[in-house]
C-alpha cells in the first residue's frame, strides 16, 4: 500500500513518554504504579483529565477535580502535580526522522492531546516547562504541515473527530496515512477509519515499524530513547 502522509501523536512519540514521568511522581508520593493512568482512565470522555484537554475546565478546577477523583479511589494526589511532570524529553531520531519524511516528499501531522498552557505555567504547544524547552518544541512543530491540539479545538483523541480534521486539514483520505500513537485506544479510531496505526512502545519500534510500513530504508535508531 502506498502512503502519502504520516500523522504523529506528541508526548509519547516525538517525545518519551509522559507515563515514566508519572511513574517516578508515584514512587516519590508511595502510590501504587500507575495510579495516574487508572484516575485518567476512569469516566474517561468526562474527568477532570478530558475536561482540561477540551478546555472546558480552567486549571484551578482541574487541580481540585483530580484531586477529588484521586481520593475517590483511594489516595491524595493533587493535579497540579501531575501537570508538574507532564512534559517528557525529546527522542532526536524521532525529529530527524520527521526531516528525513518531509525530504522525501511526505506529508506530515501531529495530533496531540494537551491542555491549556496559559493556565499551568507550561509552554507551547508540547506543553514545555522552561523557555529553553519551548523554544526546541516550537521548532520541531514547525516541521510539521499541520498541527491539531485537542485544548484549541476542543474535541480530543480517540474521537474520531479529530483525525478527520487532520484529513480534511491536509486534503487526503485516511487511507493515504499513517498514524502513530503511544496509547492503544488512539490507535484504534485511525484504524477504523482506514490509517494504518502504529502503537508506539519505543523510539526505535517506532522507526522500525514506520520504515516498514512506507517501505523504505530503516530510520537510523540509534539516538531514540
Amino acid at each position: 500500500m502506498s502512503f502519502s502522509t504520516v500523522i504523529f501523536d506528541f508526548g509519547g512519540v516525538i517525545t518519551s513518554s509522559p507515563f515514566e514521568a508519572f511513574n517516578r511522581l508515584e514512587e516519590e508520593r508511595g502510590l501504587p504504579r500507575d495510579f495516574v493512568r487508572r484516575v485518567n482512565a476512569a469516566n474517561p470522555d468526562s474527568n477532570a483529565w478530558a475536561l482540561f484537554e477540551r478546555a472546558e475546565i480552567d486549571g484551578a478546577a482541574f487541580d481540585r477535580m483530580f484531586a477529588e477523583e484521586a481520593r475517590a479511589m483511594g489516595h491524595e494526589l493533587e493535579g497540579a502535580a501531575v501537570l508538574a511532570v507532564l512534559a517528557g524529553a525529546v527522542r532526536p531520531a524521532m525529529v530527524a526522522a520527521l526531516d528525513t519524511l518531509k525530504a522525501k516528499g511526505f506529508t506530515v501531522g501531529c495530533i496531540t492531546n494537551n491542555v491549556p498552557t496559559h493556565q499551568t505555567g507550561l509552554q507551547g504547544a508540547g506543553m514545555a516547562r522552561t523557555a529553553a524547552d519551548a523554544e526546541q518544541i516550537a521548532a520541531i512543530m514547525a516541521r510539521f504541515d499541520h498541527v491539531i491540539e485537542s485544548s484549541k479545538v476542543g474535541v480530543r483523541k480517540p474521537d474520531p473527530r479529530i483525525y478527520r480534521m487532520m484529513c480534511d486539514a491536509l486534503g487526503v483520505e485516511p487511507s493515504a496515512c499513517v498514524y502513530l500513537d503511544d496509547l492503544g485506544i488512539n490507535c484504534k479510531p485511525a484504524a477504523a477509519l482506514g490509517m494504518h496505526a502504529i502503537k508506539v512502545t519505543s523510539g526505535e519500534q517506532a522507526l522500525a515499524d514506520l520504515s516498514a510500513a512506507l517501505g523504505m530504508r530503516q530510520f537510523p535508531a540509534s539516538l531514540c530513547v
